[in-house]
C-alpha cells in the first residue's frame, strides 16, 4: 500500500477524462455544454465534463446499432469475445491505481476500500463473466415426434445501463460486462457526480482491441441523457441501479416507447436483526456498525434498521457505540482513513433533513448528528445513532444514503420478522444467531433478495445480486445476470 504522499502525488498527475467516449473515440457534447466533477473532499472542480443530451444518445444509439447489426461483436466467436474482454480485465488490473485515485477523488470513497473492494471486485467481474461467454449453452426440448426444437441465447441489441454514483467503477461492471458478454453493443451513463473511471474503463476497452461503437459512455444528467436513452425505440433493454423514484419513471418510459424492458436493481432500506443467542456481542456490533457506516452510509445495502432484542439492548448498545466511534472522517487519500466525504452538498443537505426530522419525531440521539458543515472543508459527517426509533418515523422508512442509523429493539422472533417486513424495500437483510435452525427459519421469512448471516455485505461474482418489492427485479452478477441480456430463440425443424 502506498503512502498518503505516494497518493497524493498520483492524485495531482492522473489523467482526468472529460468527455465523452462514443464509438471509440472522446468527443465532447455535440451542444459544447459541460458540468462541473467536484472533489467532495476539497470542493475543488476536477475537470469541466461533458454534459451529453438526447443529441449525443442519438449518435450513440447509431453507432452502438451500427456496431450489432454488423455482426463485429455480436456474431464473433465467443472465444474471441472472451479473449478481448480478458485483456480488458489485464489492462484494467495493470492500471488498478490509477482507479482507485480517480473514483476517490470523484466521489470520496476511501482509497484503502477502492483497492481492498472495489477495484479487485470489477477486474473478478471481467474476468469470471469473460470465462462464462461459452459456457452458455442451447438446448434441444424433448418435442418427441419428427420434430427437433432447438433453444438458443441471442444477443438482443443495444443495451443501455444507467449507473450509480456510489460504487462507480464496481456498479458499471456488473451491468456492462453480461451486457458485453452476450453480444450486445452497450451505452453506459453514469452519474453527473462520478463519470471519470468508467471513462478511462472506455479508452482500456478500445486499447484491448473492443471494435468500435460496441461500448460507449455518455457523462451527462439523468433528465437529459438519461431520460433520452430511456425513451430511445432502438435500445432494446435498460438496466439502472439508483433510487425508487427513478426506477419507477424509467419503466413508464419504457412503456412510452417501444417496451424495452427494464432491469432495477432500486432503494434500500434494509434491517439487521440481532438476537440474544449470538454468542460473540462484540462482533456483531462490529458488524452491525460496517453495515451502516461502510461508504460512509452510501451503500443501498445499509442496514441502516437496526433491531435489538431487548434482553441484550444495553450491553449490545455499548458495544455498538465503541465500534462506530472508530470510523473517523478524514482524508481519503490516507490509507488509514475509513470514513471520506459525502458525495456532495445535497447528500449533507438530506443527511441533515432526516437527523432532524428524527429528534422531531421522538427518535433519541446518541452519537454523530446533524453536520457542522463550513464551506470549502469538505462534506465530511460523522456517524449518526438514533435509538427508540420506530418504523412510522420518516427517517425510518425512508432511504437516507448516509451515515445515520435507527435503532429499536423487538421481544420475541416473530416481531422480529414483522417489524424487518414493515417496509416498502426489500434489498438486503442481515441476521445475528447462533442458533441454526432460526437462521434458516427468519431468512425464509423475510422480504429480501439477499440475506446474510452472521454477517454483512459479503458477496461473489459467482452469487446473483438484487432486490424485491420497491428494490427491484432482475440480478447483477452471476450467471443469472447474463439472461437479463440474451433472448430465447425457438426454431423448431420439422424432420
Amino acid at each position: 500500500m502506498k503512502t498518503y504522499d505516494q497518493w497524493q502525488q498520483l492524485a495531482d498527475t492522473v489523467a482526468i477524462p472529460d468527455k465523452a467516449y462514443i464509438n471509440g473515440q472522446f468527443v465532447p457534447a455535440l451542444s459544447g455544454e459541460t458540468f462541473d466533477c467536484v472533489n467532495p473532499t476539497t470542493e475543488q472542480c476536477l475537470a469541466k465534463v461533458a454534459s451529453t443530451d438526447a443529441a449525443d444518445v442519438d449518435l450513440a444509439v447509431s453507432a452502438a446499432k451500427k456496431a450489432f447489426k454488423s455482426g463485429v461483436w455480436s456474431q464473433m466467436a465467443p472465444r474471441d469475445r472472451k479473449n478481448i474482454m480478458l485483456k480488458w480485465a489485464d489492462l484494467v488490473s495493470q492500471h488498478q491505481d490509477e482507479f482507485a485515485v480517480l473514483d476517490t477523488l470523484d466521489m470520496g470513497k476511501s482509497i484503502s476500500e477502492m483497492l481492498a473492494i472495489d477495484v479487485p471486485d470489477s477486474i473478478d467481474c471481467m474476468r469470471w463473466t469473460a470465462e462464462g461467454i461459452d459456457k452458455l449453452y442451447g438446448e434441444i426440448a424433448p418435442t418427441g415426434g419428427p420434430n427437433l426444437a432447438l433453444i438458443s441465447h441471442e444477443p438482443i441489441g443495444v443495451v443501455a445501463a444507467i449507473t450509480p454514483w456510489n460504487y462507480p467503477l464496481m456498479m458499471a461492471s456488473w451491468k456492462i460486462m453480461p451486457a458485453l458478454a452476450a453480444g450486445n453493443s452497450v451505452i453506459l451513463k453514469p452519474s453527473e457526480k462520478s463519470p471519470l473511471s468508467v471513462l478511462r474503463l472506455a479508452e482500456l476497452a478500445t486499447q484491448a482491441g473492443m471494435p468500435d461503437g460496441v461500448f460507449n459512455v455518455l457523462p451527462g444528467f439523468g433528465h437529459t441523457a438519461g431520460k433520452a436513452l430511456a425513451l430511445h425505440n432502438d435500445v432494446q433493454v435498460l438496466a439502472f441501479t439508483g433510487s425508487t423514484r427513478v426506477a419507477g419513471m424509467l419503466m413508464q418510459y419504457s412503456g412510452q416507447s417501444n417496451l424495452k424492458r427494464v432491469w432495477i436493481e432500486a432503494g434500500g432500506k434494509s434491517p439487521c436483526l440481532v438476537f440474544d443467542d449470538y454468542e460473540d456481542i462484540e462482533k456483531a456490533a462490529q458488524g452491525a456498525a460496517a453495515a451502516i457506516f461502510t461508504n460512509q452510509g452510501e451503500v443501498c445495502i445499509a442496514c441502516s434498521r437496526l433491531y435489538v432484542q431487548s434482553s441484550i439492548k444495553d450491553v449490545f448498545m455499548a458495544a455498538l457505540l465503541k465500534a462506530a466511534k472508530k470510523y473517523v472522517p478524514g482524508n481519503p487519500l490516507d490509507p488509514n482513513t475509513n470514513m471520506g466525504p459525502l458525495v456532495d452538498k445535497n447528500q449533507m443537505d438530506t443527511m441533515t433533513r432526516f437527523v432532524n426530522s428524527a429528534k422531531e419525531e421522538g427518535a433519541r440521539l446518541v452519537l454523530g448528528g446533524a453536520p457542522n458543515y463550513q464551506a470549502g472543508q469538505g462534506f465530511f459527517v460523522e456517524p449518526t445513532i438514533f435509538v427508540d426509533a420506530e418504523n412510522r418515523m420518516e427517517f425510518v422508512r425512508e432511504e437516507i444514503f448516509g451515515p445515520v442509523l435507527a435503532v429499536s429493539t423487538f421481544d420475541t422472533e416473530e416481531q422480529a420478522i414483522a417489524l424487518a417486513n414493515d417496509s416498502q424495500y426489500g434489498l438486503g437483510a442481515a441476521i445475528w444467531t447462533s442458533n441454526l435452525s432460526r437462521a434458516h427459519r427468519v431468512s425464509r421469512r423475510l422480504e429480501s433478495g439477499m440475506v446474510w448471516v452472521n454477517t454483512w455485505g459479503d458477496g461473489d461474482t459467482t452469487v446473483p445480486f438484487g432486490g424485491v418489492k420497491a428494490s427491484g427485479n432482475g440480478r447483477d452478477k452471476s450467471l443469472h445476470a447474463m439472461e437479463k441480456y440474451t433472448e430465447l430463440k425457438n426454431v423448431w425443424i420439422r424432420l
